[in-house]
């Protein structure tokens, strides 16, 4: 039996933390505490169902790997941010959408195809030499860049975990 109250309280804790991430890396929640919420809800059914935070508004196929470019924060956040003032699901806003200056509009879809996606993962980088005496690791959600033997745990900038970065160079 689900306690409702228990549900709301887990919401609540998952917003908190979240928001304080956000504030920190100097990103913003959508200031619709309820509508911001209820994509909280979201979120924490599809940990629940899979294992991982996808995003609520796209379809998850349910397999991590096909998953990973959608686990919120989405790989696509960033782009979204810059070019629409808000993330595809309302989630994360501009500080123009914070202030009141600009409205939340419709975000087009940036995430490819199934067919398309695949074919960026297997396509092979060109090889680049380099003298440096340790990898580039580059996180894909928010491009943060850093050279060690392994990347890091959970990204300094945006808090997500290791298995986001790719090895860069």
């Amino acid at each position: 039996m689900n306690h409702p109250e228990k549900d709301e309280s887990k919401v609540d804790d998952y917003y908190e933390r979240i928001k304080k991430q956000a504030e920190s890396g100097g990103y913003h929640l959508n200031p619709d505490v309820e509508f911001t919420k209820s994509l909280i809800r979201s979120i924490i059914i599809n940990e629940d169902r899979y294992g991982y935070g996808a995003c609520p508004c796209r379809l998850s196929f349910g397999i991590k790997e096909d998953d990973m470019d959608i686990i919120c924060p989405c790989d696509y956040r960033d782009p979204d941010l810059h070019d629409y003032n808000a993330c595809y699901c309302g989630l994360y806003v501009s500080g123009e959408i914070l202030k009141g200056k600009k409205e939340l509009k419709p975000i087009p879809e940036r995430r490819p195809a199934p067919a398309q996606r695949k074919k960026i993962i297997t396509t092979t980088k060109p090889e680049i030499t380099t003298d440096l005496p340790f990898p580039v690791w580059r996180c894909k959600v928010c491009g943060y860049l850093c050279a060690r033997e392994e990347p890091p745990e959970i990204c300094p900038i945006c808090k997500v975990d290791k298995d986001r970065f790719e090895r860069f160079i």
